[in-house]
């Protein structure tokens, strides 16, 4: 499977209007979640690398005890692509965990 073409300034920021929270930095696309502890955390963690697995596309993660961050890019395409997006908006899909 090809992964589609990296998106230009313009389509990025047109896509990155859609969703909450998220920040373009540098060719990553990048949101910390916040959670009241590290059972809610780790609970958001494995959810995330589930999307990841399915969809053969995985971010960076920084995990601490109440928070992750994760950073999307599409490495092979050198920046940003649907799928990064597409992603993004599936681990705020997640939200709220109880």
């Amino acid at each position: 499977m090809s992964r589609p073409a990296r998106l230009g300034a313009r389509e990025a920021a047109e896509r990155l209007a859609a969703l909450k929270g998220w920040a373009i930095e540098g060719d990553t696309l990048a949101k910390t979640f916040a959670f009241k502890d590290y059972h809610r955390t780790m609970a958001f963690v494995n959810a995330v690398a589930w999307i990841a697995h399915r969809a053969d596309h995985h971010p960076d993660l920084a995990v601490g005890y109440n928070r992750c961050r994760i950073a999307w890019s599409t490495h092979d395409a050198g920046g940003l692509t649907e799928y990064d997006f597409a992603c993004a908006a599936q681990c705020d899909a997640l939200l709220p965990i109880p």
